[in-house]
């Protein structure tokens, strides 16, 4: 018999809507080998590019043999609003009135974070169907509020996502993290040694077979002729990306380095205007279009804040896009895992450093194009060794099969 799997996660797109795509990819994986997916997400989240159509609080739809469950919840102004945090306690409430009846009985129940607050309803589930339980940490949360958003051990707000951290910690039959040097942190919030596992970001091949041109028009906007160091993501606080314009400020005068930049974010209008005549900014593009605007860097930007919260690892997916793109990568970042490093394929700097960028830039756009290609190729391999969706589905299965 096909086993049942439903995966809460709050912020899961598809391949129509955006952002995140983690769940989706899981989905679609479990799909192939044999197993019944279904994700619940929400209605509204400041990642998707399109917003699922709904009516009333629930609606079922089905996209590319994927059976979806949207809730219904409110918009919120920003990532760090008080209103994003209220819409996660609308999802969990919502929740609870789930029909039921109306999804297939579970044999597995994923909740996937960053809110960790539907594993109250999962727990409850769990109990009711005999199902497995896993619990899986993207980000970790209260410590995130804590250590970048500055807020006291003792907020309420803080206390609040606390107990839910724990209950899941305890409760979940597996707890499954992005973050290779998590295990800790979460062993001294409660949870049993043998229930972890560390499963990290990758890549889907399916992606690589749809690929599309960029349009003519971004196209002719790419300098010719000139090293160009590019960046395909979000512009929002979390990426860092102030150092990466200053550090093409600093390169103004270098007329061969030319800085190309895919995306939005709420920082697009604040970078726009510190950034100088050798920076393009080119706009949002369709996921299927960024392999082909990979293809037009000389080496890729990926960079972070200097924040301690790295000391447990990143797994971010944008570096994959770089690396199945056989392109050089320069990381800006302090982190236990460091993914270039690892896997040879580019130049690490230190976070929010603009100068060094800078000097590793200059220093990437006189190397031989062979080493270049060296980098590249040595991402590409390391990816497809350790980071296919393919392969990390059975890592999940594994965790309850």
């Amino acid at each position: 018999m096909k086993k049942n799997i439903w995966i809460i996660n709050q912020y899961c797109g598809s391949r129509i809507h955006g952002m995140n795509f983690r769940s989706w990819y899981f989905a679609k994986e479990l799909k192939k080998k044999g197993y019944n997916p279904h994700i619940i997400s929400a209605s509204y989240s400041h990642l998707y590019n399109k917003l699922p159509v709904t009516t009333g609080r629930f609606t079922f739809e089905e996209i590319d043999k994927i059976s979806f469950t949207w809730i219904k919840v409110s918009k919120y102004k920003g990532s760090k609003s008080i209103g994003r945090v209220l819409v996660m306690i609308q999802f969990m409430i919502n929740l609870f009135f789930l029909p039921k009846r109306k999804l297939k009985r579970p044999d597995v129940i994923i909740v996937s974070s960053l809110s960790p607050l539907p594993i109250i309803n999962a727990y409850w589930w769990a109990k009711k169907y005999k199902a497995k339980l896993l619990f899986e940490v993207r980000d970790i949360w209260p410590l995130s509020l804590i250590e970048i958003g500055g807020y006291s051990k003792l907020n309420p707000l803080v206390l609040f996502f606390g107990w839910f951290e724990k209950f899941a910690y305890k409760k979940a039959d597996k707890v499954i993290s992005l973050l290779a040097n998590s295990k800790s942190h979460m062993l001294g919030r409660g949870m049993n040694q043998n229930k972890f596992t560390y499963i990290p970001n990758g890549f889907n091949y399916e992606d690589l077979k749809k690929k599309n041109p960029l349009k003519s028009e971004l196209v002719k906007q790419i300098p010719k002729n000139k090293f160009i160091v590019g960046y395909t993501g979000s512009l929002g606080a979390a990426n860092a990306m102030e150092y990466f314009i200053e550090a093409s400020n600093y390169l103004e005068k270098h007329k061969h380095i030319h800085f190309v930049i895919f995306g939005k974010g709420q920082h697009l209008k604040k970078l726009k205007q510190k950034a100088k005549k050798n920076v393009s900014f080119l706009g949002y593009i369709d996921k299927k279009e960024i392999p082909s605007a990979i293809s037009f860097f000389d080496i890729c930007y990926i960079g972070w804040h200097n924040h301690s919260l790295y000391r447990f690892g990143v797994s971010p997916n944008k570096i994959f896009d770089y690396m199945i793109a056989s392109k050089p990568i320069i990381q800006s970042v302090s982190a236990f895992n460091d993914l270039v490093a690892m896997a040879k394929a580019g130049i690490s700097v230190a976070p929010e450093n603009s100068k060094e960028i800078a000097n590793k830039i200059v220093e990437a756009s006189k190397i031989e194009k062979s080493i270049l290609n060296k980098w590249g190729e040595n991402g590409y391999k390391y990816a497809i060794e350790n980071h296919s969706f393919e392969k990390l589905t059975d890592e999940l299965i594994n965790t309850f099969d």
